[in-house]
């Protein structure tokens, strides 16, 4: 592939930039597995209740019932002995192995898996929402647990099985109710940071890097095999073109940032750099970036208005431009991998849209946004003037360059519509807090086993007057929706009735488009041959190469128990 002089001028920059820039591995640096693109700001928290620790305290220190394959969708018993099974329509079935210990040497029990979830019933904790429809949950002896439901929501409990981290309830049972989630770690009560029973340990953190430890005794070496690295470092990255030159620079061994100048790095042999994919997109998709509309402002909250929009933007345009063809167009549905087995292409195929700026004009002007002043710009149908802001986090240059893109597709339509560049704090305040026009976000669209918390993200029923972390940013309300939503989280996988609720939820986001799934954000994986090869690829999918918060038992251990020192 032939790159563009500005891609060239963006990698050279970054290697003239980095040369005067000097990293330092605390470890040794063959034992080292150096990452970047996880952490934006000092790491400071490493309780698995805080609503968002440290990335690997889950998956690294603290381990769930079951890992998720997303490339392969396939379940794999971790602390559980094998897969789970609902031996009722009401009770669900775990046993655990017989191995698991905690890094103090206690044994890992299924009183501490009972703990885990009755502590979220006692307690206001970020999974509480589950005893909603959780009953009980029993431990049958020191291995065996049963789950019992009032109404059980399979397709929820299908995420709830690799998210939630089980604690040793010898330490949390300690901890004040105030400072369950509060507490950074557990050095008062345990006299030590992390007391998991992960394959890695908390040892050291400074406000540049988050240190993972490797546990050479941990109970799973025996079962899934022992960890590569020593240790993985998790470098604090302030913007993308720096982390760029850092990898040039062979400074990093795994960069989940996004790289412009991929394609032209990853087909230079000279730089060893490997991408999951031999050529376009180079990563696999691992979330939906969406167009949030605050439907509670004028214009916004039209769902003619959103629907023109829709089609007036043109991902291909962002797919080249911003991208570089490392990332796809998304499908209208905004669904990908699995959850393509209840897409609706018929109705897709009735409210689907596709750019065609035509179409946009003709709408909008039958809703009657025209240009009643004469000054270039479009109206509301009373004669207010409408302009508007599209934000996004200063820094994450590929969304910058996105929005650019829709603002001046917007702008030729005649919708006053400039972009808008923060700091990632405020871009998270304002979103959680409505205090927004249109911004772009994926936070609630990412793999899972099941299309109910794509849908759940976009369009979730539990609005508040801040968000938190339920999606749902534009506070879009539509009863009749979120009740197709509930209804489909109550049904099993293969139903012939779960297929046509799935097709009825599609028609109404399709009509009234709260959000506009644009493209598919990439699992970014710019991989360095330089100090560890076995990396996933398509050709040797050994697991999933990404370091963010909440992946690390989507496949991204595998990658650990399969990577290879180059001597």
């Amino acid at each position: 592939m032939k790159s563009h002089w500005k891609t060239w001028l963006i990698v050279m920059l970054a290697v003239v930039f980095t040369m005067t820039f000097a990293f330092t591995v605390r470890a040794d640096r063959a034992d080292t597995l150096v990452t970047t693109g996880a952490i934006w700001a000092p790491p400071s928290n490493w309780n698995p209740l805080y609503f968002a620790p440290e990335p690997g305290t889950v998956g690294l220190a603290y381990e769930p019932l079951f890992h998720y394959n997303a490339i392969e969708g396939e379940y794999i018993p971790w602390l559980a002995a094998e897969e789970g099974a609902w031996i009722e329509d009401d009770v669900f079935h775990v046993e655990l192995r017989a191995e698991p210990e905690w890094h103090d040497g206690q044994t890992l029990t299924a009183q501490d898996v009972v703990f885990t979830f009755e502590l979220a019933e006692e307690y206001n904790l970020e999974y509480t929402y589950l005893w909603n429809y959780l009953e009980e949950v029993t431990a049958l002896n020191d291995r065996e647990v049963e789950f019992h439901f009032d109404t059980p929501n399979y397709q929820e409990w299908k995420q709830v099985l690799y998210e939630i981290p089980i604690i040793p309830e010898h330490i949390f049972s300690e901890i004040p109710e105030e400072d369950l989630q509060t507490i950074s770690d557990l050095s008062e009560f345990a006299g030590q940071e992390v007391v998991g029973s992960g394959p890695y340990t908390y040892d050291d953190a400074t406000p540049d890097r988050m240190i993972w430890q490797r546990v050479d005794n941990w109970w799973g070496n025996e079962v899934h095999g022992e960890p590569a690295p020593r240790f993985i470092e998790i470098l604090v990255t302030d913007a993308n073109h720096i982390v760029l030159g850092m990898v040039l620079q062979e400074q990093i061994d795994l960069s989940n940032n996004f790289l412009p100048g991929t394609p032209s790095i990853a087909e230079n042999p000279g730089y060893n750099i490997t991408t999951y994919y031999d050529g376009p997109p180079y990563h696999v998709p691992d979330n939906t970036a969406m167009l949030f509309f605050n439907t509670q402002e004028k214009g916004l909250d039209d769902a003619d208005f959103r629907r023109a929009v829709s089609f007036a933007i043109n991902p291909e345009e962002i797919v080249e431009r911003a991208y570089e063809h490392t990332v796809e167009k998304a499908d209208p549905t905004g669904l990908f991998g699995g959850w393509l087995d209840y897409r609706s292409e018929d109705a897709v195929d009735e409210y689907g849209f596709e750019y065609d700026p035509d179409t946009a004009v003709t709408k909008l002007e039958e809703a009657g946004y025209t240009d009643t002043t004469g000054d270039g710009w479009r109206n509301h149908p009373d004669g207010d003037d409408l302009s508007y802001q599209i934000e996004v986090p200063a820094g994450w240059s590929d969304w910058e360059d996105s929005v650019r893109i829709i603002a001046e597709q917007l702008r030729d339509i005649g919708l006053n519509v400039e972009p808008n560049f923060v700091d990632f704090s405020i871009y998270e305040d304002n979103m959680l807090t409505a205090n927004f026009d249109m911004l772009i976000n994926n936070f609630t669209t990412g793999k899972s086993g099941t299309p109910y918390t794509y849908w759940d993200g976009v369009a979730s029923d539990q609005i508040y007057d801040e968000q938190a972390t339920q999606g749902n940013y534009g506070r879009y309300e539509n009863e009749e929706l979120f009740e197709y939503i509930d209804l489909f989280n109550r049904m099993p996988d293969g139903e012939a009735a779960a297929y046509r609720v799935a097709e009825d939820i599609q028609e109404i986001l399709l009509q009234d488009m709260p959000s506009v799934p644009l493209w598919y954000n990439g699992a970014w994986a710019v991989m360095s041959e330089v100090y560890w090869t076995n990396w996933p690829t398509e050709h040797n999918p050994t697991g999933f190469p990404l370091s963010w918060g909440g992946d690390w038992q989507l496949g991204t251990v595998q990658m650990l128990l399969e990577l290879e020192p180059i001597e």
